[in-house]
């Protein structure tokens, strides 16, 4: 487990609203489009539309200015582009280029404190579960704090039955130092119901895509096949909504299409 302090992003603005919240999870692909132009310019117009409260990116890249990477920090980028978000980033592996490779989260409330721990199995690919703890500094939820927990978890139905387990550890989901409700949400690549999909529905509420849109697919973007993105969340959070974000730049920014969930703090 890595524990830092966050970045900030020009602009930033503290969010005074009220008790709902706009989470968004979107897998970005690199930037990479369909198109096969790398612009994480495009990927930021598709979040602004969204006017989300905070976003878990999958597959992004960031950049260190000290070892001439800077114009591979995808999170920079995005995050410069939209104003008024802190962010946050854990590796998941380091690229030939010297830019690293893993999740990011962006929230207009303020990250206190953020830890990302590798969930890898074996010699597969590297794998994180990014975790951000938020100060809400709205009203009445001064003092209470949020967790978010963006995850990106292998391929393999075996990998999966490893991770899955590893999420709700005491070292992650069920860590003594968490306090306040918790969102777990991301790319957990479980198109079928496996043992991922049956922990995290027995300790937390999923949110039911269909429920809300009668779709379930949401990969790829242009023709869904699968269900990959899910959200789980704590029975405190209340879902008031849930939909996939379907638009022409959307369509082709990422295989991917952004998951938006709309949340009410009982």
């Amino acid at each position: 487990m890595v524990e830092r302090s966050p970045k900030v992003s020009s602009g930033l603005s503290r969010l005074g609203g009220p008790r709902r919240l706009r989470v968004v999870t979107y897998n970005v692909h690199k930037c990479r489009g369909l198109d096969r132009q790398v612009r994480p310019e495009r990927i930021a117009e598709v979040l602004r539309g969204l006017d989300a409260d905070v976003i878990a990116l999958q597959e992004v890249l960031s950049g260190n200015p000290k070892n001439g990477t800077a114009r591979h920090d995808q999170v920079g980028a995005i995050a410069a582009e939209l104003g008024g978000y802190e962010f946050c980033f854990g590796e998941n592996r380091l690229l030939g280029d010297g830019s690293s490779y893993g999740n990011a989260v962006l929230s207009r409330f303020s990250i206190i404190r953020w830890a990302h721990y590798d969930v890898s199995h074996r010699r597969k690919e590297r794998r994180g579960c990014l975790r951000a703890d938020l100060r809400l500094t709205a009203g009445a939820d001064g003092n209470r704090v949020l967790h978010i927990f963006n995850v990106h978890l292998g391929t393999g139905f075996l990998e999966r039955r490893h991770q899955g387990p590893k999420l709700l550890s005491e070292r992650i989901l069920r860590h003594a130092a968490l306090s306040g409700p918790r969102i777990v949400l991301g790319d957990f690549n479980e198109w079928v119901r496996g043992l991922t999909t049956r922990l995290l529905s027995a300790a937390l509420e999923s949110a039911d895509l269909e429920a809300f849109t009668r779709r379930r697919r949401t990969y790829p973007g242009v023709l869904p096949l699968m269900h990959l993105d899910h959200v789980y969340h704590d029975r405190s959070v209340h879902l008031e909504n849930f939909t996939i974000h379907r638009s022409r730049t959307a369509l082709v920014a990422s295989d991917h299409l952004p998951l938006v969930a709309d949340f009410v703090l009982e």
